[in-house]
């Protein structure tokens, strides 16, 4: 089935002969077993990298090396079922990638929705639009290779990845005064903040993971910089909220019968809008949104913020699988005279995927 300028993959696996291998073993595993168990398709066994193979089984199959499963399977098709932006294990991947037919599923982080054929064509007018939000043509082009990508899962789309340093320093405009950190983990993207951006004097930091909470406390500390650290998802209200605690990454807000659908740990923990906790006012600020598909709601609950600051934001975009087009007509909405940008950084599959919203 051709939509976009090329193939949906599950249509295309639905018809092939070979054998299909999952590269990989976890909860991305797990996610792309039950789309393929859904459409009928059956996946052969799984496979890890030559030396990192124990005997170990998964899902009732004994996991195989890459070299075994070659001497087992012959040609076969692999699907790429974990993530990483190590260069060395994405060199591995796309090694695979040019001995055998591979493709690397985009399954959403958050939400159930696919992107797939049919919900492309159910969002193709509101996809045409966001990609005309962007303010240069390079946006654009990673805007196409990623909804291209999303259907079809090669990792040959991803000529588009740029460094991360390169969208800091010239994407950005700097000389900020406040930092906001929406999803700020163990204190990382913090540490990279200061790193770029000096002058930030004050800064406020959101990790709803009460487990990782404690690390941000005790990496969090700059001299000469006020910071208020909040034990709590960012949101569009004050409230407590379901919440499945992945230690950080992977952590997120979700409805009690989606956890009870996933057989997931439910937490229940504090959701705070960032407007009843910051009273930052003037400010030269940037803002981080990465609350594994929280973004919206949190922007809900910034509004004031956004209003009485100058504001540069770097959202994630890539959770569920709306948010690579729902993102930027939300924030083109919220901030009509900013100029944005989409940017893709090394990973594999196409997570890291940020908008910068850039003041004028």
């Amino acid at each position: 089935m051709e939509v976009f300028g090329t193939f949906e993959l599950w249509d295309k696996l639905k018809k092939s002969s070979k054998p299909i291998l999952l590269y990989g073993m976890g909860n991305g595993a797990d996610k792309i077993l039950a789309v393929l168990d859904e459409l009928g398709i059956e996946a052969s066994g799984f496979f890890a990298s030559d030396g990192f193979v124990r005997g170990h089984a998964f899902h009732g199959k004994t996991v195989l090396s890459y070299s075994d499963a070659c001497k087992k399977f012959g040609d076969f098709t692999v699907l790429i079922s974990f993530g990483s932006s190590l260069p060395e294990v994405m060199s591995n991947m796309k090694k695979i990638d040019a001995e055998k037919e591979t493709y690397a599923p985009d399954v959403p982080v958050a939400g159930n929705d696919l992107f797939n054929a049919a919900f492309y064509t159910a969002n193709e007018e509101r996809i045409n639009k966001a990609r005309d939000v962007f303010s240069d043509s390079y946006s654009k082009t990673v805007f196409d290779e990623i909804i291209k990508y999303k259907l079809d899962g090669r990792i040959s789309h991803f000529f588009i990845d740029s460094p991360k340093d390169d969208a800091l320093t010239t994407i950005l405009g700097g000389r900020y005064s406040a930092y906001i950190d929406l999803g700020a983990y163990n204190g990382d993207t913090i540490s990279e903040t200061m790193k770029y951006f000096p002058t930030v004097k004050k800064i406020t930091a959101f990790e709803p993971s009460p487990r990782i909470f404690k690390k941000l406390q005790n990496n969090a500390v700059f001299g000469g910089v006020e910071i208020n650290l909040i034990n709590a998802a960012a949101s569009d209200k004050d409230s407590e909220t379901s919440f499945v605690d992945g230690a950080g990454r992977n952590s997120q807000i979700m409805g009690e019968s989606a956890i009870q659908a996933h057989g997931a740990h439910r937490e229940t923990v504090i959701s705070r809008t960032v407007d009843s906790v910051c009273d930052y006012f003037g400010e030269r600020l940037l803002v981080k949104l990465d609350v594994e598909g929280s973004e919206a709601a949190a922007l809900d609950g910034m509004a004031r913020i956004l209003r009485e600051n100058k504001c540069d934001l770097i959202v994630s975009a890539y959770h569920r699988s709306e948010d690579i087009f729902a993102l930027p007509l939300k924030l083109r909405k919220m901030l009509p005279d900013h100029d944005l940008f989409l940017r893709k950084h090394p990973y594999i599959p196409a997570w890291d995927v940020n908008i910068y919203a850039r003041s004028k």
